[in-house]
């Protein structure tokens, strides 16, 4: 006779007991780990404001500070210009973002101002590139027109977040890269993979012709005349019909050839 025992329901009861011992202490776990990072994060958060409060004057006047704080902020999960806000100790919502309860309503007013900026260089600028410029220039134009916040310097990163801002507007404003540039592109169209490889050439060459997209690209004569069209058509390009093979250059290109002359 074998001397094996059945399984019996006393088994199937330890086993069940043991793994909800291990559920409740898994949550436990969690619950615990969960508690001390927001006991930590608000220890985070209470220190940022305090340096920040420490530091507004840096933080307003210095473009690199000014990046390097919003860096900073990322880091702990305080999106200096996301459009959460604070929850009250009721639980209610307090109406006031990250931002402003970290910096104050100046430095969100700023970026306020600049987002404005931004939309109206690009839209002064779209007949010349069809909506298409890069930051480094808008930057430039906002610096040398009348200025943001009274006179305070403006920075690259500066020009990113405030269209960035503008995102849960709905605006179509987006940040590309074009070849080593950053482009805002202020139109809805979508660039198809055809029309952004012969734009970052523009941006490196100056300018490109058919047959020059024919010999690199190995493309047919067809295909090279339809994209150059659209770009045409889109403003995204100007046309020198006056060498012997007609040229489309870059109007970012042109621009920052000339400041670089200057």
């Amino acid at each position: 006779m074998s001397s094996r025992r059945g399984v019996g329901l006393s088994a199937f009861s330890n086993t069940q007991l043991s793994q909800s011992q291990y559920a409740n202490a898994g949550n436990s776990i969690r619950t615990s780990h969960s508690s001390a990072l927001q006991t930590q994060l608000s220890v985070f958060q209470s220190l940022l404001q305090q340096f920040a409060v420490t530091h507004a004057k840096d933080i307003r006047q210095n473009p690199q500070f000014r990046a390097e704080f919003a860096r900073m902020c990322n880091a702990i999960g305080v999106d200096p210009l996301a459009s959460s806000h604070i929850a009250r100790r009721d639980g209610k919502n307090s109406g006031e973002s990250l931002w402003a309860k970290v910096l104050g309503g100046s430095v969100n007013d700023f970026y306020f101002e600049l987002a404005v900026r931004v939309v109206e260089e690009c839209r002064t600028t779209r007949p010349e590139n069809g909506g298409m410029i890069s930051v480094a220039e808008v930057q430039r134009r906002v610096q040398k027109g009348r200025g943001v916040g009274g006179g305070i310097e403006v920075s690259d990163d500066d020009i990113l977040r405030a269209v960035k801002s503008l995102e849960p507007l709905g605006s179509g404003f987006t940040v590309m890269p074009l070849g080593a540039k950053q482009m805002i592109r202020s139109v809805p169209k979508e660039l198809n993979t055809d029309q952004s490889t012969v734009l970052e050439a523009i941006q490196v060459l100056g300018y490109v012709t058919t047959s020059m997209l024919q010999i690199n690209l190995h493309w047919e004569r067809a295909r090279a005349v339809a994209v150059i069209d659209d770009l045409v058509a889109d403003s995204l390009v100007w046309v020198d019909t006056q060498c012997e093979e007609t040229e489309y250059w870059s109007p970012t290109f042109i621009h920052d050839t000339s400041v670089g002359l200057q």
